[in-house]
């Protein structure tokens, strides 16, 4: 009998700071289960603002104020308890050295990683470039490096970063995620099934991936038991197709 596997879709956006959190949340939950080996992640595209600039000259609290008309001291404040999570989960965020810049080239880039079986190590690498590092995921550049840290073929990258290729793949992203009726990232779907919103504490997805997976395992059987308790071992008398027993 073949094993069964759990599909995990995850949409998130690079420039999404709850998304490097929810990302370390979820994989601890799933480092804990005895069926890890047994869950597919694919990584979906999504960008918070499409209309960033490909690369912003000024940081990240000035783009939220600037750009997105929020209070500084508001700014300041939100930074300050989303770096503060980041660390309970081992991430060294760095809002001043942050470069604002436009995802999606990136995301173009992390369809062809999907191709080499290299998503996950790519969106790890974009990610801890944008909030850890002060990397710029705007830049050819800077693309190029990581491509190559993950393991992508040069002459592959250099392709994607020079063209529209995965143009299509990354709108394909964004129309699917209209059409669950994602409003928000980080979110996830398990099995196409149950949809987890945001990042939420590990002890959650744990919960949610055991449920998925509980309708995925195969049958289990139960075995009579004898007056002791004891399993008798053997099966009821049943009917087949050539006759009774």
């Amino acid at each position: 009998m073949t094993s069964p596997r759990l599909s995990v879709d995850i949409w998130s956006d690079i420039a999404c700071p709850w998304c490097f959190i929810g990302k370390r949340r979820f994989e601890s939950a799933l480092g804990s289960l005895e069926f890890r080996d047994q869950v597919d992640v694919t990584w979906h595209s999504y960008q918070l603002d499409p209309s960033l600039p490909a690369h912003y000259d000024g940081t990240e609290a000035e783009y939220l104020a600037q750009m997105k008309g929020m209070d500084p001291a508001q700014v300041s404040q939100m930074l300050s308890h989303v770096t503060t999570q980041a660390a309970g989960e081992g991430l060294s965020y760095d809002f001043e050295a942050l470069r604002p810049a436009n995802s999606f080239t990136a995301h173009r880039l992390l369809h062809l990683a999907a191709e080499h079986g290299k998503a996950g190590e790519l969106k790890e690498l974009l990610l801890s470039a944008h909030f850890e590092k002060g990397l710029d995921i705007g830049s050819a550049e800077v693309l190029r490096t990581l491509g190559g840290e993950a393991g992508l073929p040069g002459d592959a990258v250099v392709q994607v970063l020079g063209s529209d290729q995965y143009r299509a793949e990354v709108e394909a992203d964004f129309g699917q995620a209209r059409a669950l009726g994602i409003t928000g990232v980080p979110f996830f779907v398990l099995d196409m099934k149950y949809g987890i919103s945001g990042a939420q504490p590990a002890e959650h997805f744990a919960e949610a991936l055991r449920t998925a997976w509980q309708e995925k395992a195969p049958l289990t059987m139960v075995t009579a038991r004898n007056d002791a308790g004891a399993p008798a071992g053997a099966d009821g008398p049943v009917c087949g197709p050539e006759g009774c027993n």
